[in-house]
């Protein structure tokens, strides 16, 4: 891809074929106008708040290499946000081990069922760190599962009650409940599943209507953006009430943490 100025004139070419040609001269009377041009390269110059649609469009992509105004190395002055180019690529989410994201429980709408259903799909077995954490304001941890490379087994915790199960399948599926959840693995051709209930403590479904979902990473004790356990490798596919889930929606999102797209 190339942009460039010819006279009053802007150019996109793509592969070497002419894209769009903006032009910027008029057959009005002509003014000179003198002030600063800014540029951006992987997002816009505007704040989100003068936005119709407020949204963050930062391009989820990777510049392997370029000529930026004449200078070959223009990313110096952001040289901590830089993040690898991979030969391959794949769908999905990637977490390298240094972040997480966060979202509202609130977002989410309970459905007619009254249940929340939240799926993921991945290889497991060579994933390391907390999946998703779930926690309501002002309580302790509600729920969270963790990946462990080295004994290829899942963790998960409901507040006080801790199970394990080999993450040698693809697919992981949580439902929670008024006063239980269930956890559901998928494999090729059968399904195994164990619930668990809320007990003496807050429904599930009672904590969700005011808490966080974090996935990448373990909630802190504090409520604050501060996690840590966190994930190392690649979510395929992430699903909330049976809708797929943007990372980039989330209400925060650590700069590592690649929404759509995965080493290969």
């Amino acid at each position: 891809m190339e942009v460039s100025n010819q006279g009053k004139f802007v150019n996109l070419e793509v592969d070497g074929t002419g894209g769009l040609v903006v032009g910027i001269h008029s057959k009005q009377m002509e003014e000179v106008i003198y002030g600063k041009l800014r540029l951006a390269l992987g997002g816009i110059l505007i704040s989100n708040e003068k936005m119709i649609v407020q949204f963050n469009p930062k391009m989820d992509g990777c510049v392997r290499k370029g000529n930026w105004l004449n200078l070959t190395s223009p990313w110096v002055a952001e040289a901590d946000e830089l993040q690898p180019c991979y030969e391959n690529i794949q769908p999905g989410s990637y977490f390298p081990g240094t972040g997480f994201a966060i979202f509202n429980t609130s977002d989410f709408q309970i459905d007619g069922d009254h249940e929340v259903h939240i799926e993921l799909w991945g290889d497991f077995s060579q994933m390391d760190g907390t999946l998703l954490s779930i926690k309501a304001d002002g309580e302790e941890l509600m729920f969270s599962v963790v990946a462990d490379n080295n004994t290829k087994n899942f963790t998960f915790t409901s507040r006080e009650e801790v199970f394990t199960m080999k993450n040698t399948f693809k697919r992981l599926q949580i439902k929670f409940l008024k006063d239980s959840l269930r956890v559901v693995k998928h494999e090729e051709e059968s399904s195994a599943d164990f619930s668990v209930s809320a007990g003496s403590n807050t429904g599930y479904l009672s904590a969700w209507r005011d808490g966080h979902l974090a996935i990448g990473g373990l909630l802190g004790e504090n409520d604050d953006d501060v996690g840590s356990q966190f994930l190392t490798g690649c979510l395929e596919k992430i699903q909330v009430q049976g809708k797929d889930l943007d990372l980039d929606l989330a209400r925060v999102k650590h700069v590592s943490v690649s929404s759509h797209s995965c080493p290969a």
